[in-house]
């Protein structure tokens, strides 16, 4: 995808895939102007995938874009993105529990919403740990905004490399092989 991002509307729709500086990697989507969908790939929950997040997502200037969220799980999440860039800036404020029990969280979360608000509740929180990273963007797919085809499964190993292969997704960024 070759795109200059200028407004909320160029970022809003969009699809990413990004690999921190510690290795995890993510994938990202902005289904609209209040909701994002992701799947983690690699790192401390890899396996987790949620949809239909409700976020905070706004645009700082022409092309830089802050997206911030609280999870069920008691997780914060700031994330700058600097598309233009390749660049991301992100921050996760984990829960001491989900520290020390990331097990819990990887999963669907939609289908265990309780399980991660009692998990918040049983565990103890502080003090938090603070996952301040860059990452590089390794892939943008102009998905469209409310596209259910984008985060609809759970992440498996191959995945990031099908997506950037174009393997994945079909011209109408549907989902091939459902």
């Amino acid at each position: 995808m070759t795109k200059k991002f200028e407004t909320l509307d160029d970022f809003l729709g969009t699809h990413f895939i990004y690999t921190y500086d510690n290795g995890w990697e993510y994938e990202w989507y902005a289904k609209n102007d209040h909701t994002v969908d992701y799947r983690i790939h690699g790192g401390m929950v890899a396996g987790r995938w949620v949809t239909d997040q409700e976020a905070n997502i706004v645009m700082l200037t022409a092309g830089i874009y802050n997206i911030s969220w609280t999870e069920p799980t008691g997780t914060d999440v700031a994330l700058d993105f600097l598309p233009n860039e390749n660049k991301i800036h992100g921050t996760i404020f984990f829960p001491k529990w989900v520290e020390e029990h990331p097990e819990i969280t990887v999963t669907y979360q939609n289908e265990h919403i309780d399980l991660m608000e009692e998990s918040r509740e049983k565990y103890e929180t502080y003090p938090k740990l603070v996952v301040p990273e860059f990452a590089k963007i390794t892939y943008m797919g102009d998905a469209g905004q409310n596209n259910e085809d984008v985060i609809s499964e759970a992440p498996y190993a191959s995945m990031p490399d099908d997506i950037r292969a174009g393997k994945y997704f079909d011209e109408n960024y549907k989902r091939v092989n459902k």
